[in-house]
């Protein structure tokens, strides 16, 4: 539903910035680029049906700081983060700075266009954040193996990482990941990202033995 959103995009090199908005025009969106995070910041505020693509570093204001600072006055814009040096652990740190999602270069139109609508899409017709019972219910379906993966996905690791820690193969640790992603109901990392703080709470130790979580985190040597 691309009609009355605006795209703002901010990225230093202009000739990526010249084809995304091509891309993003092309699909039906209207778009305005900024060459640097100050200058996108410097035009604060901007409409409620805007949506903002930002890469991940940048001379000066990276994406990282300029998701924080956009936090800390409390401008809440779904943000959709891009890297052409994605891996898990950037993706972790994209989320917890409160990017709606990331994406990896090089971008398909319809990838973007999915996340784009994905991150905008109204809040009735999203589907309500798991609670901390739900969340504890889903956590007790998973194996230990894949309860192991899972932390290494939280720590930023990537696969071949996790493989080497587990002492399993990278397509191995790639099943696990896909059955972590399923039963704990996530679409995609971003919204695994956003159940972590509920994760962490049901794994913070209880004076109450009643109300102690049924599992801890499992650890693996580093």
């Amino acid at each position: 539903m691309a009609n009355d959103l605006t795209i703002h995009l901010v990225d230093d090199e202009e000739s990526f910035r010249r084809s995304l908005t091509f891309l993003l025009v092309s699909a039906g969106f209207a778009v305005r680029a900024h060459s640097s995070a100050k200058a996108f910041l410097d035009l604060l505020p901007v409409s409620e049906k805007s949506c903002l693509i930002t890469d991940l570093r940048m001379r000066g204001i990276d994406g990282i700081e300029l998701l924080e600072r956009l936090r800390h006055a409390a401008i809440n814009i779904p943000t959709i983060v891009i890297s052409g040096h994605g891996d898990i652990a950037a993706a972790v740190q994209a989320m917890k700075a409160g990017a709606s999602d990331f994406l990896e270069k090089p971008l398909r139109e319809e990838t973007l266009v999915a996340a784009i609508n994905r991150v905008m899409a109204p809040k009735r017709q999203s589907r309500p954040a798991a609670g901390s019972e739900t969340v504890a219910a889903r956590l007790r379906q998973l194996t230990d193996r894949e309860q192991q993966v899972l932390a290494g996905v939280l720590d930023g690791l990537q696969n071949k990482m996790i493989a080497y820690h587990l002492g399993i193969s990278s397509r191995t640790v790639e099943v696990h990941r896909a059955n972590v992603m399923a039963k704990m109901g996530a679409r995609n990392l971003a919204e695994l990202m956003r159940m972590t703080a509920a994760i962490e709470a049901l794994a913070q130790p209880s004076s109450d033995e009643s109300a102690a979580p049924a599992r801890a985190w499992p650890t693996y040597a580093r």
